[in-house]
Formats: structure tokens, sequence, C-alpha cells
């Protein structure tokens, strides 16, 4: 049987640089797989996009702003569950309320947020002061907001991840802006080799992770922040605070799905100090850095 050829397509969404690799027969296979996979991620985008007026989440937000109610359809519904179990797991920290932090945090101003300030916004930030049953979202509270941000890119990746091995894909991986997804290792067998960001130098790999299948998604505080003072203010906000997280610098994880692997980093970096134990409780392979560049986990990893 003669060996597949590799493809490999570039595209932007959700913000950042995405691609996609699959082994096909010919590039028209390989082109045919790659615009099915592109036209779902950009439908999700427009979807969930809080930059579009006519997006589902738009139209929530108008319904939060006014103290409404809103039916949503069944995919919607879905994310809500996941974000509904994923706050209750996470003790409050992982809240899909919390965007209107943006508000108050700009991190291009290296000036931080007076106290005042953040306790203005976080009386209307709590997933618990919203009603959510059979379909329909309430919002006692006039001016919330929810943004899907921190779920939809990784809900993206495992999507088409499973629409590409329905179509018979069994070799291939997709990156959209960082978040990972596998779909079987290289057509030799061979693993994919995934590269985990420096905290401090981001555009270097620290390590090297061996992928045969599976979602591997990061967090960090290299993304965005701000130094004022000497101190670095990351754009990754505790909710019930207000305030950045602190103690670890990144956090990889891996998991089946790749919207798992992404709460579950999100999750440990909020929970700063306590970060480590949580995701020893969890069992599943990580790799965190501290800020102090100490490396904690059991990925296992080949040096660059």
């Amino acid at each position: 049987m003669p060996q597949r050829s590799r493809y490999h397509f570039r595209f932007k969404a959700m913000g950042g640089p995405c691609s996609i690799q699959f082994y096909a027969d010919s590039e028209n296979e390989a082109s045919l797989h790659a615009k099915f996979a592109m036209d779902e991620v950009y439908r999700l985008e427009s979807k969930y996009s809080r930059y579009r007026e006519d997006s589902v989440i738009s139209q929530i937000n108008r319904a939060a702003l006014a103290g409404g109610e809103i039916a949503v359809d069944e995919e919607t519904a879905g994310l809500l569950n996941y974000a509904d179990t994923v706050w209750r797991e996470s003790e409050g920290l992982f809240d899909v309320t919390s965007g209107l932090l943006r508000q108050v945090w700009d991190f291009k101003s290296d000036q931080l947020p007076l106290q005042s300030e953040l306790d203005v916004i976080r009386a209307r930030i709590g997933w618990n002061k919203l009603t959510w049953k059979d379909g329909r979202l309430g919002f006692p509270l006039a001016g919330m907001e929810l943004d899907f941000g921190g779920v939809v890119k990784e809900y993206a990746c495992d999507r088409v991840k499973g629409f590409c091995v329905q179509r018979g894909v069994k070799h291939g991986l997709i990156e959209l802006g960082g978040d990972i997804g596998i779909i079987g290792p290289h057509s030799d067998g061979k693993p994919w080799m995934v590269g985990i960001r420096a905290p401090r130098e981001p555009d270097q790999p620290i390590a090297m992770v061996p992928l045969h299948k599976g979602g591997l998604a990061s967090s960090g505080d290299y993304e965005r922040f701000m130094l004022v003072d000497g101190v670095r203010y990351s754009h990754l906000l505790n909710p019930i605070t207000g305030w950045p997280v602190e103690s670890l610098a990144s956090v990889t994880v891996i998991a089946d799905q790749c919207v798992i692997a992404g709460s579950a980093t999100t999750v440990a970096m909020l929970k700063g100090d306590q970060g480590l134990a949580w995701l020893e409780s969890l069992g599943l392979p990580y790799l965190a850095i501290g800020r102090d560049g100490q490396q904690y986990g059991d990925i296992t990893i080949n040096r660059p």
C-alpha cells in the first residue's frame, strides 16, 4: 500500500493562528477535509463571538444587560451545562460571567484598577446569580454578561477532531491557537511532537511532548500581562477577587478531550498555591511551571 502524504493547512480564526495537518491519498482529499474542518471553526467563531451583534452570545448578553430571560439552542445548552459543571468543580473559579472584569483591567495601560472599581464589577459576576433550567437562561440581576472565550476554542478543536474521524481521517493534528487535538499518530506510527512554551520565553519551547491521541491545552501568565512596579499582572483573573492569578507561570494538561484539558489548565492557574494539588487530584498528565522556573508534573517530555 503506498505511503500517504501529509498536507498542512494554515488559517486564522478565534483571534489567533490555526493549522490543520492530515495524511491523505491526494491533495484534493486533504483539501476537502480541511475545508470541512475550517468551516466548522468559522461557524463556531461566528456563533459565539462577542464581537458580532448577530451571534448567540450577543443575543444572550442583550438579555443579561436588561435583566431578562432567553431560551437557547441545544448546542449552547450543552456548553452552559459544561460551564455549570466546571463552575461547581472549581468552587466558582471557572466562571463564564467573569468577562466583565475586562471593563476595569486594561493591560495596555500599565495601570492597576482601583479596588472600588473592582468591587462594582464583582457585584455583577457569579454564575450563581443567574438562573439556568430547561434550556432557559434568566438574569434576575441586570447588567451581567457571559463570555465563552474560555471554552469555545477547545470545544471547536474537539468538534473538528470528531468530524474528521467520521470522514475517515486516521492521522492528523488540529491546532487552534495553541489548543491541540490529535487524530492518531503519524502514518508511520510515530507520535506528533508538540512544543510547550517557556513562560518567560514564549517563542521558545521548554519541552516537546509526544502525542498519539487526545487533546492538549496550556494556560500561562505570558499570554497577556503588564508589569507595574516590577510586578507581573496576568490577564487570568480570579472572578471571586477580581485580581490576577499568582503562583504558577504556566500549566499544560493532556486529556481525551481538548475542552477538558483547557478547563483543567485554567482552573489550576486560578487555584494559585492549591493548583498543583488540584492537578494531582484529577489524575491527568500535566506539566506545571512555577514563577521561579521550577517544573512539576508527569507529562512525558523530550527536551529541545
